[in-house]
């Protein structure tokens, strides 16, 4: 975590450490059930499994890299200067010297969609995006609450956690889809004497066992990632809160910004879906179905606020 006045988290420290080493458990398992099927149907598959983890390691890289880049592009936002955004620039100079901590650069999307998104593998490449339909939404003090909630997943450095998770799942899936491929295109031609039928039908039972491994793997990587997505921003919300003393301001906020996504047309949230689990509220419609959580990328509403107002009466006291 980046020394700053931020709260310190042990229990998201010790989440996401857990997580990391779970979904390291998953990849290798995924990996000795995919040589054991190859081994027992006398299939090569070194070659397989050495250009999926070198594949997925580049991405992994590339994503860790350039994550700030992408995600620019991806929402489409644009840096901006001190000058042409005084109240943005201001209110995140009032943030980094409370909590001493380095400014990000400051870019703006022009959305209707109110929101905000932290990004970077460390404070020297972080940014933080936020929409205009946010800084039209929100008064001074709401927008100061979702920013100083956006810088703190900068130093809890949970945004690189979440980025080296997400394309962990990318390896292991690789890894399915190149050795489900490469025995459906070059598995057959290793029977002995046998027509292209055989030789089809008997790489059925290996790619429905293939396909079976990766769906457990997919399904554990990503219930994985969805609990500590949504303990995340329970933790922004806390370390933002109590940094700016005013989780009011916050859960005000909170508040405008679930309201106003049922008010977004379906077709601009579908398109800002990549970011969803980065942004402040998910851009999705309100979702009242209590299985729907279990899935969710954001804790429900009623628990953010109920959270924020136990900050009030903790400080209150």
């Amino acid at each position: 975590m980046v020394r700053t006045r931020y709260a310190p988290d042990r229990g998201l420290q010790a989440r996401m450490g857990l997580t990391m080493f779970l979904l390291g458990v998953v990849f290798v398992a995924l990996v000795v059930a995919l040589v054991f099927i190859m081994a027992a149907f006398k299939l090569g598959a070194g070659a397989i499994i050495f250009f999926a983890v070198l594949l997925g390691a580049g991405l992994t890289f590339g994503s860790l890299f350039w994550s700030d880049k992408v995600a620019l592009r991806a929402s489409g936002a644009r840096e901006v200067t001190p000058a042409e955004a005084p109240q943005l620039h201001g209110i995140i100079d009032r943030i980094c010297a409370l909590a001493d901590m380095p400014k990000p650069r400051v870019a703006v999307a022009q959305s209707n969609m109110p929101n905000a998104f932290a990004t970077g593998r460390n404070s020297k490449s972080a940014v933080v995006v936020v929409t205009t339909g946010l800084m039209a939404k929100l008064n001074d003090q709401e927008l100061e609450g979702v920013l100083a909630h956006e810088l703190s997943h900068i130093a809890h450095k949970d945004v690189v956690v979440m980025t080296v998770a997400s394309f962990l799942g990318i390896v292991a899936a690789l890894l399915v889809r190149f050795a489900f491929y490469g025995e459906l295109f070059g598995g057959g031609g290793r029977g002995r004497g046998g027509g292209g039928n055989n030789n089809n039908g008997g790489a059925l039972p290996i790619l429905l066992i293939v396909m079976a491994v990766g769906i457990v793997t997919y399904a554990i990587s990503f219930l994985l990632i969805r609990l500590l997505s949504r303990y995340r921003e329970l933790a922004a919300d806390r370390a933002g809160a109590l940094l700016t003393g005013q989780p009011s301001a916050l859960a005000s906020a909170l508040t405008k910004v679930s309201d106003s996504m049922s008010a977004i047309p379906t077709k601009d949230l579908r398109e800002a879906q990549a970011l969803t689990a980065f942004y402040f509220a998910p851009a999705i419609k309100p979702n009242t179905q209590s299985l729907s959580t279990i899935f969710s990328t954001h804790p429900s509403l009623e628990r953010r606020l109920r959270q924020l107002d136990e900050i009030s009466k903790q400080l209150g006291r």
